[in-house]
C-alpha cells in the first residue's frame, strides 16, 4: 500500500561521468544538475517500488528543484525522496540532495503509477 511518509535515500561518489562537463549541461567538473535530478527521481521511484501492484511502475512527470551548491568530483552525494501527497495514481515527493557540506539541492517531484504493458502499448 502506498502511503505518505514513504522514503528512500540513494547515493554515489561523483565521478567524471556525473559532471556538468560530461553530460553537456555546463563546462565544469562538478555534479551536473541533470545528474542530481536523476538521483532524486531514482530515490522517488524506489521509495514506492515495493508497494506497487504487480505489473506496475511509476513514471516521472514533473520536477521542480533548485540546485543551490556545487559538489566536486570525488565527493559523496545522496538524494532522498519522501512521499508527501497521494492523489489516486499521482504521487508527489519532497526531494533533497546533499553532500558532506550540507544540502545541495531541493524541491518537488511528481510521478504517476502506470501499468507497464498499457504504458508501453501506447508508444
Amino acid at each position: 500500500m502506498i502511503e505518505k511518509g514513504m522514503r528512500f535515500t540513494c547515493g554515489c561518489t561523483v565521478g567524471p561521468e556525473d559532471t556538468a562537463a560530461a553530460v553537456g549541461s555546463g563546462d565544469m567538473a562538478v555534479l551536473a544538475t541533470p545528474t542530481m535530478i536523476a538521483m532524486m527521481e531514482r530515490a522517488a521511484m524506489l521509495a514506492v517500488a515495493d508497494a506497487l501492484p504487480d505489473g506496475c511502475t511509476t513514471v516521472g512527470t514533473r520536477v521542480e528543484v533548485a540546485h543551490t551548491r556545487a559538489t566536486p568530483t570525488g565527493s559523496p552525494v545522496t538524494a532522498t525522496a519522501e512521499l508527501t501527497e497521494v492523489d489516486g495514481r499521482r504521487l508527489v515527493f519532497r526531494v533533497e540532495a546533499s553532500d558532506p557540506g550540507g544540502v545541495t539541492g531541493e524541491g518537488t517531484h511528481e510521478r504517476f503509477v502506470v501499468d507497464r504493458k498499457k504504458f508501453l502499448g501506447k508508444l
